[in-house]
């Protein structure tokens, strides 16, 4: 019974986190982040103000966790993970599930809040680049140094290619939403931008043939 009670408790936890953060995501894109007190977060998402606070006791720690969680959506163990020795397969496990990743609306929703708050408040550009997506790209980075140091590709400059890859699919996915509010293509569309992506890094990071 103590079990069954703690794992309740464990889910009604872990619900009302996410019933805030997804309250302050909307708040913050509608009002901006000035604009947004802990308390009209805590009405919203229709939790007490102690639970936030118990939670998240400042804004900024909120927002951190938006950031973090957003960003490692997919990095628990049931995340299909790159095969090694195949940089195509590997690439296009990379490829799709970052393109996955940047094309959800909360995705785009952080990338504009950053873009609106930057000039009064800088930390968040820096949360959302040293918590979100320099990790990310750092362990894009690590399995392209890998695949180089097996010799199933040519990558003298891992960090460079990993920022050339992510790139090709942020270019398609992500950046025209923050133009364009109708910007939805296609899944087969994403999939081809994918696909060219990985084939571009293909022939310029192909291993050099034996002698």
């Amino acid at each position: 019974m103590a079990a069954e009670l703690t794992a309740h408790h464990r889910r009604l936890a872990r619900q009302k986190r996410e019933a805030i953060t997804s309250a302050a995501t909307e708040l913050f894109l509608e009002r901006g982040y000035d604009g947004t007190s802990l308390a009209r977060i805590a009405e919203a998402a229709e939790v007490s103000k102690s639970t936030l606070f118990k939670q998240f006791p400042t804004k900024a720690a909120l927002f951190e966790a938006i950031v973090t969680e957003s960003w490692q959506r997919d990095a628990d163990d049931t995340a299909e993970r790159p095969p090694a020795g195949d940089p195509h397969s590997g690439l296009t496990t990379i490829g799709r599930r970052y393109a996955d990743l940047i094309g959800q609306p909360r995705m785009a929703g952080l990338f504009r809040i950053v873009i609106a708050e930057l000039p009064r408040f800088p930390e968040l550009g820096r949360m959302q680049f040293q918590l979100g997506k320099l990790p990310y790209f750092a362990s894009v980075q690590h399995y392209l140094e890998s695949e180089h140091e097996a010799g199933h590709a040519h990558v003298p400059d891992a960090e460079s290619a990993a920022n050339q890859f992510l790139g090709m699919i942020a270019n398609y996915v992500l950046w025209p939403r923050m133009l364009l509010t109708d910007w939805a293509p296609a899944p087969s569309d994403v999939d081809r931008a994918v696909d060219e992506a990985v084939r571009t890094m293909l022939a310029r990071y192909a291993p050099a043939p034996p002698p």
